[in-house]
């Protein structure tokens, strides 16, 4: 197969590791005997997850009129659920119906009893999903708050951390809702350590942030937010709750999937095809350009080593946005990857978000990331474009789309975030 393929393969492999119905169905718990099961799901694998899950109950018999929910992805990724009702919303901007399926969420945990169980299905994009401003906070100022921080390089942690304090869903809130019932959280993690407190900004579980921590990363990165905004993180009122708090007596928490186990399936791909494996691990963060030219020196190192090795690596980078271009972090990479390797022949890599979008405009049908080669800023100069213009105005987008090297697998329906490989053969 062409090296192209191959890495497509990879990608295709790491994905099918973390889909729900690979990973979901051992980690659900037994119905409830007499009350009734609430599935809650939120973020981009909610869909699928609930797809699963309530196949998993209905299948065996489990009565309809027992089971309750709601499930809530961005638009483009909802699934064909038999009866949990599904809602698409807006990503990585919250919109109208981000605000309704969190109403309709924390109504339904309202309605809980100490005989039921309520099952909340997590994974990235859940912060987006479920809106619920805090007290004085409208929706337009909760977007506001979005695309600040999206514009400045701030990193997923520092990111949730603001968000948590602005919202009464997220940051454990959602657990207070849903006592005295039994409350699982089933998670697929999207950020680097698989901390459950930053997966969908951790609704059901203790915060260890502060507001003191959220009004640090506003000062930090300098952003232009709205009073209101600035009012609500100072207002003790929207402190989260912490560990120790009632709210999680009677709560537990699982991970399904974990970056790892996608890193997993392909690393053993990897030596399957004769290929030495360099693993950077799956928590890898930082600018993407940056990251960029330092995995270029690792890949000219080997080769000049006589190696015939893929270097593996995930994690989430970030992009500060300097340009008017499109793109997201993957496509910024991939791009700053072309420039440095520029004319090197046996490398090659692609880069994708999990998920099957990468940045854009909000659309399934984003781009989810790019193949790069040494020729990729050639082929781009002959077509009148610029690489490195292109990279300074983050235009990664259109560069790649000028040269047909764009990855666009569609909606993934899991999300365990950033997946790059590089191969290295000897030329």
């Amino acid at each position: 197969m062409t090296t192209r393929t191959f890495l497509e393969r990879l990608f295709d492999i790491a994905v099918a590791a973390t889909h729900p119905a690979t990973c979901l169905v051992q980690h659900l718990p037994p119905a409830p005997k007499t009350g009734r099961l609430f599935i809650l799901a939120a973020g981009k694998a909610a869909g699928s997850m609930t797809e699963v899950a309530e196949g998993h109950y209905l299948n065996a018999g489990f009565p309809l009129e027992r089971m309750k929910g709601i499930a809530v992805a961005r638009h483009g990724y909802g699934r064909p659920t038999r009866h949990i009702e599904m809602i698409e919303a807006g990503h990585p901007v919250p919109d109208d119906s981000s605000l309704a399926a969190a109403a309709k969420s924390l109504a339904l945990a309202d309605d809980a009893n100490a005989n039921d169980i309520v099952l909340a299905l997590m994974s990235g994009g859940a912060s987006a999903n479920w809106i619920a401003p805090a007290d004085g906070l409208a929706l337009a100022e909760k977007q506001a708050v979005t695309r600040a921080l999206l514009r400045s390089g701030a990193g997923i942690g520092e990111i949730n951390t603001v968000r948590k304090h602005l919202s009464r869903i997220k940051g454990g809130r959602l657990a207070r809702h849903a006592q005295p019932a039994r409350l699982l959280t089933l998670a697929i993690s999207d950020v680097p350590g698989d901390d459950p407190d930053t997966i969908g900004s951790g609704p059901t579980v203790p915060d260890r942030s502060t507001l003191a921590d959220a009004r640090a990363i506003v000062a930090r990165y300098k952003l232009d937010l709205p009073e209101a905004v600035h009012r609500a993180l100072a207002d003790p009122k929207n402190e989260s709750p912490k560990p120790g708090d009632p709210a999680f007596a009677n709560t537990e928490f699982k991970l399904v999937a974990r970056p790892t186990d996608s890193f997993d399936a392909a690393r053993k791909a990897v030596t399957d095809s004769g290929y030495e494996c360099v693993f950077l691990g799956e928590r890898v963060e930082g600018e993407a350009r940056d990251v960029a030219n330092a995995h270029a020196a690792l890949a000219r190192d080997l080769k000049a080593q006589g190696k015939r090795a893929v270097i593996l690596s995930g994690g989430e980078l970030t992009v500060t946005i300097r340009g008017k271009g499109n793109g997201g972090p993957n496509q910024e990479y991939a791009l700053a990857l072309a420039v440095a390797l520029d004319g090197e022949t046996g490398i090659a890599a692609l880069a994708g978000d999990t998920d099957g979008t990468d940045g854009g405009r909000g659309s399934a049908d984003d781009p989810a990331g790019a193949y790069v080669d040494g020729t990729s800023a050639g082929r781009a100069r002959a077509r009148g474009l610029d690489p490195v213009a292109s990279l300074a105005d983050n235009d990664s987008t259109e560069f790649f789309a000028q040269i047909g090297d764009l990855l666009n697998p569609g909606p993934t329906f899991t999300n365990v975030n950033d997946f790059r490989a590089i191969v290295v053969d000897r030329s």
